[in-house]
């Protein structure tokens, strides 16, 4: 029995980790690397493994970094079945055919400048992947793999549908468990339940991106969210917030709503939701309210719109969301990506960035290389859409919206999990993982580097 990681090993993104075992082969994850321009090679390059020689592709949920290579990895050669949750498999729908359509789009850019380059994938291949998504599996209840193998996903509270999966496998008479975090959500979050993790692990597979610090108290978060959107109202600027379209978004307008109705935020505020995944990622919470919290599943059973604002706008367009350029205050724009790395977000960054009376809200991990990283560093001025842009704004960076677990959180998390042999620390920067590590003692933990493999 071997593991082999060939992403998110020694970084946060690209998760995709590989286990040989009973003469099969079982993939969980198949993320896109996201950060700085350098990576479309690392995402074009080799997987490290032979797509046709995988059995079977295990989701644990729809980020782009956890799902966004399924598409090349059907385009080379991979037929078998992809198993995840039904939330995660209509949000991995939206996701594959958003990147997509941006890959195209930046081709075309490439070769506007005399870059002859093919997309990664295009649309057509993104729909031809959704072809290989199988079973549906529902939490606490053992999926079948077949060759001595079950696959049992636990809520791992971070996104809709998010999952951690538990692989008990026979082997030689010897039945062994082997967890696979996934994302793992902090206990407490407004909309999703807390994380479940598998008990009984004998090898842990985790996740460990803040593994070095706590997030602040959430009531602390909110509080401060609230005080930096009624200060840029004072201040007759907009509030321009780089938003994730997976849960990031659908909080932020919850909270929003809480803070119109308690007067924490003006009510004259109009809010636009500027991304057209987003708007969609919206109604399938509503859809999918079984997922949710017991007291939001029945607001949205007795007709309540949880993420309903008196003047929220959607702006599906792009001409609507070019429109939006010229509201120079007054204004809530909520846009992805969440890491500025593309997306209308960039062209708000471009209108707003340079004002001294509008503010950045910056509510979630940027990875290394990122626009948003840069700003958060306190670059004097960004490059965008071709201009130097200097940052004139009020930046705000507030982590405690975070849908990832804080260290706190991780160590408890590992506990509940049972006295494993290993624990494998991914999707992490290298000081995250080190300072994470030996919290997590007795158990022996390793740091795996990408393309490692080891004998389980």
């Amino acid at each position: 029995m071997r593991i082999s990681f060939h992403g998110a090993a020694g970084g946060v993104t690209g998760s995709c980790h590989l286990l040989a075992l009973n003469g099969r082969n079982i993939l969980v994850d198949c993320g896109m690397f996201q950060g700085g321009r350098e990576l479309h090679e690392e995402n074009a390059g080799p997987f490290g493994f032979d797509a046709a020689a995988i059995d079977v592709l295990l989701l644990t949920h729809a980020h782009l970094d956890h799902c966004g290579r399924i598409p090349l990895l059907v385009k080379r050669g991979f037929t078998g079945e992809i198993i995840c949750t039904a939330p995660t498999r209509d949000l991995a729908r939206l996701v594959l055919l958003d990147s997509a359509r941006l890959l195209e789009e930046d081709a075309r850019r490439r070769r506007h400048h005399g870059e002859p380059d093919a997309p990664l994938y295009d649309t057509v291949e993104a729909l031809d992947s959704l072809d290989r998504f199988g079973r549906v599996a529902e939490y606490g209840r053992p999926v079948d793999l077949g060759h001595g193998t079950a696959a049992t996903f636990h809520d791992a509270g971070h996104i809709l549908g998010s999952s951690s999966i538990a692989l008990d496998v026979t082997e030689k008479g010897r039945t062994r468990r082997i967890v696979f975090s996934g994302d793992i959500g902090p206990r407490e979050r407004p909309l999703l339940n807390p994380p479940e993790p598998p008990a009984g692990a004998d090898v842990v597979v985790m996740e460990s991106t803040y593994g070095d610090r706590d997030h602040r108290t959430l009531a602390d978060t909110v509080a401060e969210f609230h005080a930096a959107i009624r200060r840029a109202h004072a201040r007759g600027g907009n509030v321009v917030i780089p938003t994730f379209a997976l849960e990031r978004a659908q909080e932020l307008l919850y909270y929003i709503r809480q803070g119109t109705a308690s007067g924490m935020v003006p009510p004259s505020m109009q809010v636009f939701l500027d991304s057209p995944m987003a708007i969609s990622a919206t109604q399938l919470f509503r859809r999918h309210h079984e997922a949710l919290k017991p007291e939001i599943a029945t607001l949205l059973a007795g007709g309540q719109d949880p993420f309903g604002l008196p003047d929220l706008h959607f702006t599906r367009d792009a001409s609507d969301s070019m429109a939006l350029n010229r509201i120079r205050s007054g204004a809530v724009i909520m846009a992805g990506s969440g890491m500025c790395t593309g997306g209308r977000i960039r062209h708000h960054l471009r209108h707003n960035l340079g004002h001294r009376d509008c503010s950045i809200i910056f509510v979630g991990f940027a990875a290394e290389g990122t626009l948003a990283r840069t700003i958060i560093d306190g670059a004097a001025s960004v490059k965008l859409l071709g201009d130097e842009i200097p940052v004139r704004a009020h930046i705000h960076t507030i982590n405690g919206f975070s849908a990832h677990a804080g260290r706190s959180d991780l160590v408890g998390w590992h506990q509940r999990t049972g006295r494993p042999e290993v624990t494998f620390l991914v999707h992490g920067e290298a000081k995250a993982r080190e300072a994470l590590a030996p919290a997590l003692a007795p158990a022996r933990v390793e740091l795996p580097a990408l393309h490692s493999v080891h004998e389980l």
